[in-house]
């Protein structure tokens, strides 16, 4: 990163940004908990949000390595010291046994044990990643010093498991023991290290995905990427003799891509992936993880390295621009948790130090490594995979390049080249997807240029001050979606294209542990009405239908009841009003456009009705609504999270109500081994008896329960318990549980 330099203003300001808000941590609040679980006196208060929780220390391990990348690419020597202050003190705060955590290590006896406690290990992932980063960017021994006596602590724990307590580790989230682990073999060639990363592989899930089966429906997306970083690590850190790892990470890759993501690169529901090819339906407020982009794009990045394959290049163009710098407010530097693609939300960032979500600390490692993959290398060749504003100073060739862009607000790049004494090599240049067609001048004259694996070549000895131009195609193109064709978003060269809806009523509410979310108390019109010709026709000539103003990135539609209304323009700039993305495409006077406002108003007000709900069988979400209970377990089944209670056993939700007032309790469960029926209970008063019968095991059953204001009183909350009989287990409850007030 110390040989790119960021100039294009977007990016020099989103970097500045991070470096301020980075350099505004008070070091020694973030080693706070680090010291009281060794037993020191803290220097100061830690941090509250999620740093305040049982993954409390997940932000340290982030920070370090946004400090790490931060200082490969500036050698700022504040910097620098920082992490030198945060070596010494981690050093203090790590037991004998080589624990280094911000937590006791009885957190991960809960897990072995099936007790309730929200991921250990994925925090541990973050640490040791952080002290890798620092050894490995900042050349800090400490570092190297504590996470090698670390990754023993690991070894020895992970060594005496069972294979009972195998299963019970690898069913919590634990992020990416196994690449990090992996990472540190390679740098210490401890055989343990890499024995104990081999501990966190889920070998058969590897195979049904090398084997092309996409059973990703309903998994945990941030929980699942990363173990597929840890398969391609080993990889890495092994050789060709683990190719399986390899192919399976390429095959993981095209299910994601081309099954599960949206147009802006970013996937995943509620944090969750669905059935394959099923987006249009799961576009709401909760979409697209950034952390899920982030790991997405280490992935590709990884695997352009290894096969240079232009695919990989396209898509961590995408991503990167419209899912990442999106990502971020350029006024203040903060960062998204829920990018939503559901038309007429907004976007919601975090506070500086209230929040402490896992998309925060990704965050800082985003916006610190913005200059890392434009340019690669390889022998006599030089790559260009994106089209920002930089200079390069490629020290194994001599040889610098300034690139200055402005694409897609021009249509072209330029660059000179300065080697004095002249360099022999390959300027290989990426044809975007997203280009008509290009062009290239060499010292301001048309060349001719060799084309390979959707790269423009040109190969001579350059000379000081020689300039190279390519000139793209650039036209207005539609993105439909695999569910539904006539839901298209529009592109204009590698920016996804949003309007801007407006700024009212944006109230943000909360979901999970203190994750702020967009609501919409306002009624958006999220469909286009196409006038005088057929939604196939409009499609065809999308070029002509998005006409672009003069001088300006901004785009009117031509063809339908918006034409004079709506104003798109680049996403990833779109940061201060509601916005449209996704957009359902009906013809004037159709049935579909009838039935459409029916099943609208439906959803509308079904939403409208909701108090509260929580996601059954997600421990953030669960944990945020107070679970209890006593034989319990959940787990994944016909594409649905579930929990239920074994024989004689329990559990509960605390979900908000309104006191004095009648409310409603939504329910949905299959039957399972569950014949006779279960107890529904609100505040330890029996609701209801639901009695089930013959009911087929997979069948999804839905209901709606009157919940008496006499049962709600004076608070404003009510307690719902699941409980099974002596006898049998209740049925899996599934989805989302939610209350509701009357419509």
């Amino acid at each position: 990163m110390s040989q790119v330099k960021l100039i294009d203003p977007y990016l020099v300001n989103a970097f500045k940004k991070e470096i301020e808000y980075l350099e505004a941590f008070d070091c020694d609040k973030l080693l706070s908990c680090f010291y009281i679980t060794k037993g020191l006196t803290p220097k100061a208060e830690n941090y509250r949000g999620w740093e305040n929780t049982e993954i409390r220390g997940h932000t340290m391990g982030h920070y370090l390595t946004a400090l790490a990348q931060a200082y490969s690419a500036t050698n700022d020597s504040k910097i620098y010291e920082r992490l030198q202050y945060l070596m010494k003190e981690l050093s203090l705060c790590q037991f004998e046994s080589g624990y280094l955590s911000a937590f006791p290590e009885e957190f991960f006896d809960r897990v072995e044990n099936r007790k309730p406690i929200w991921v250990p290990w994925y925090t541990m992932h973050k640490i040791i990643t952080g002290l890798i980063s620092v050894y490995k960017l900042a050349k800090i021994e400490t570092a190297l010093k504590i996470v090698s006596r670390l990754g023993e602590w690991v070894f020895s724990r992970t060594d005496k498991w069972t294979p009972e307590i195998h299963a019970n580790v690898l069913a919590v989230e634990y992020g990416g023991m196994n690449d990090c682990m992996y990472e540190l073999y390679k740098i210490s060639g401890n055989e343990k290290h890499c024995t104990a990363a081999h501990m966190f592989d889920e070998i058969e899930l590897f195979k049904e995905i090398h084997d092309g089966k996409d059973i990703l429906n309903n998994r945990h997306a941030n929980t699942t990427i990363p173990k597929f970083l840890g398969a391609l690590n080993r990889y890495l850190a092994i050789g060709e003799e683990e190719q399986f790892y390899l192919d399976t990470c390429k095959e993981f890759w095209s299910i994601v891509t081309n099954n599960h993501s949206y147009v802006t690169g970013g996937n995943s529901e509620w944090e969750h992936f669905g059935e394959p090819g099923i987006l249009d339906a799961e576009r709401t407020s909760t979409n697209c993880e950034t952390c899920n982009t982030y790991n997405m794009l280490k992935m590709t990045r990884e695997l352009f390295k290894i096969t240079g394959n232009k695919k990989y290049a396209d898509f961590y163009e995408n991503t990167f621009t419209n899912a990442i710098l999106s990502s971020q407010n350029p006024d203040t530097g903060m960062t998204m948790y829920f990018q939503p693609m559901e038309t007429g939300y907004f976007k919601v960032y975090g506070k500086p130090f209230e929040h402490f979500w896992c998309c925060t600390g990704t965050g800082m490692e985003n916006f610190t490594k913005l200059n890392n993959s434009i340019y690669f290398y390889e022998e006599d060749r030089l790559y260009v995979n994106m089209y920002y504003s930089t200079e390069l100073n490629w020290e194994e060739k001599g040889v610098k390049l300034t690139q200055n862009s402005d694409i897609p607000g021009t249509d072209r790049a330029g660059f000179t080249i300065k080697a004095e004494t002249g360099a022999e090599f390959t300027l290989c240049m990426r044809i975007p997807t997203w280009a008509k067609g290009v062009k290239i001048n060499v010292n301001n004259n048309l060349s001719i240029f060799t084309e390979e694996r959707g790269y423009a070549l040109i190969h001579r000895t350059w000379k000081d001050n020689d300039t190279v131009e390519i000139i793209f195609k650039i036209e207005p193109q539609l993105s439909t979606l695999p569910d539904n064709p006539n839901a298209v978003a529009f592109t204009y060269g590698p920016v996804v294209l949003s309007a801007g809806l407006g700024a009212d009523e944006m109230e943000e509410s909360t979901t999970g542990v203190m994750v702020t979310i967009p609501s919409k108390h306002v009624e958006i019109k999220d469909y286009l009405v196409i006038m005088n010709q057929s939604v196939d026709e409009w499609k065809k000539d999308i070029a002509l239908n998005l006409k672009k103003a003069e001088g300006k990135l901004e785009f009117r539609l031509n063809g339908t009841d918006e034409d004079g209304r709506l104003v798109f323009t680049p996403h990833y700039r779109q940061h201060s009003q509601r916005y449209g993305i996704y957009w359902l495409l009906v013809e004037d006077g159709s049935d579909e456009l009838n039935k459409y406002i029916d099943e609208k108003k439906k959803v509308e007000d079904i939403k409208s009705a909701e108090i509260d709900s929580i996601q059954i069988g997600n421990d953030q979400y669960e944990l945020s609504h107070g679970i209890e209970g006593q034989y319990t377990e959940s787990g994944d089944r016909d594409g649905f999270h579930y929990r239920f209670a074994k024989q004689k056993g329990w559990f509960s939700y605390n979900l908000k109500a309104r006191n004095h007032e009648n409310s409603f309790l939504q329910i949905n469960y299959m039957p399972a081994d569950c014949k006779a029926g279960f107890d529904i209970l609100i505040n330890d008063t029996l609701l209801s008896r639901e009695v089930i019968g013959e009911t087929p095991w997979n069948k999804t059953v839905s209901k709606i329960y009157h919940i008496p204001k006499e049962l709600i009183g004076d608070r404003d909350y009510v307690t719902v318990k699941i409980m099974a009989s002596e006898k049998e287990a209740t049925a899996r409850v599934i989805d989302i549980l939610r209350t509701m007030k009357a419509v």
